[in-house]
């Protein structure tokens, strides 16, 4: 059988009914997208998740792979479902977005018109007008990326973000350090960084759109999110300044930023002194 152009890649953990929403979602991708497979990976779940997925398996007319990964952490699912999968391009997204129907056919048109790119970010739209425009990409203009590029933080972002599977199976897929159930939530930055500096092209291209269901609608949980990712962001830093083809263009970039907005910056510090202490006693 021809596999498939790309996989899709859904990690998801104790979200019985958004995964459910999300999965309704899937079904409504174009019938004329590449030829593709679902890889949903279940991060441990003690909920009703594999009811759900029972339920979904059952009606759901495509290729469909569903993978059980015990030890807890977004990096490691996400590692899961990149092994299980089987398409030259592996999506990804997030348990509470909705692709839209033609999101597949505009990743397969981007990494089609460029051999050489590596990694795609898309557009991430609010799915309820009522939420905090937080975790989102809205820009409608394209942004390249040469090997070799600094990534700002939000540059690309995993609820809407694939990458050519040899790119990101070449740098050994995403630290298991980073992302949700670690301390740093940054494992897809990082991954695209390092496919940038492994001399991949990346992009962040407005035509591939996924809209974001977060349901954030208060400053105090909005306050609690970015101080998660200043934290995440730090780490990030202190990630590529360990990479000799990285660490003079993202030191220059980080310091630079620092008078900018210093608060943020001590927050940054914090998570990057955390992360190395954590590298250098080998937590996981």
């Amino acid at each position: 059988m021809t596999p498939p152009e790309i996989s899709l890649v859904v990690c998801t953990r104790d979200r019985a009914p958004q995964l459910e929403r999300t999965l309704a979602s899937l079904k409504q991708i174009r019938d004329d997208s590449p030829a593709w497979e679902l890889v949903v990976v279940d991060n441990g779940s003690s909920d009703d998740t594999a009811a759900v997925l029972e339920e979904f398996a059952r009606s759901f007319g495509g290729a469909l792979h569903l993978v059980r990964e015990e030890r807890p952490g977004l990096a490691r699912a996400r590692n899961t479902g990149l092994a299980r999968a089987s398409g030259r391009i592996v999506a990804f997204t997030d348990d509470d977005c909705y692709p839209a129907p033609d999101w597949l056919c505009r990743i397969g048109e981007c990494f089609a018109a460029e051999p050489s790119l590596g990694f795609l970010g898309g557009r991430i739209l609010l799915h309820d007008p009522e939420d905090r425009p937080m975790t989102i990409l809205v820009a409608e203009e394209r942004q390249d990326f040469p090997a070799g590029s600094f990534l700002e933080p939000g540059a690309v972002q995993g609820a809407n973000l694939a990458f050519r599977r040899a790119a990101l199976a070449g740098i050994g897929g995403f630290d298991v350090r980073l992302g949700a159930g670690t301390a740093f939530a940054c494992e897809d930055l990082d991954a695209a960084a390092r496919v940038s500096a492994a001399g991949w092209a990346g992009a962040y291209d407005p035509r591939p759109v996924v809209y974001h269901h977060h349901g954030r609608k208060t400053d105090e949980v909005v306050r609690a999110l970015l101080r998660s990712y200043h934290h995440g962001a730090g780490a990030y830093y202190a990630r590529c300044l360990m990479n000799p083809r990285l660490r003079a263009r993202y030191g220059r970039r980080w310091v630079r930023s620092w008078f900018a907005a210093p608060r943020r910056a001590l927050r940054e510090m914090k998570g990057a002194m955390h992360y190395c202490l954590d590298s250098l006693t080998g937590r996981r």
